[in-house]
């Protein structure tokens, strides 16, 4: 076997493990958008939740001054 043939069979090897490789490296890439779809989703849901406590904690405040204004 020639050099050159021999290349051509380290070729062909290699590009039809590439061919193997990329369907589920695609399917891989899908995944990984549908993560960051629903992470992106996970933040949001954080950030309004947050937004939320801290309104309780503003409110909480009030209520404390005005009992403190009554008893006081």
């Amino acid at each position: 076997m020639s050099a050159e043939t021999r290349a051509d069979v380290t070729n062909e090897r290699l590009f039809g493990t590439l061919r193997t490789i990329r369907p589920t490296l695609a399917r891989r890439g899908d995944d990984l958008r549908e993560i960051r779809g629903r992470l992106g989703i996970l933040e949001m849901q954080s950030a309004s939740l947050s937004d939320r406590v801290d309104r309780l904690d503003i409110r909480l405040e009030r209520l404390g001054r005005r009992l403190d204004r009554i008893a006081g």
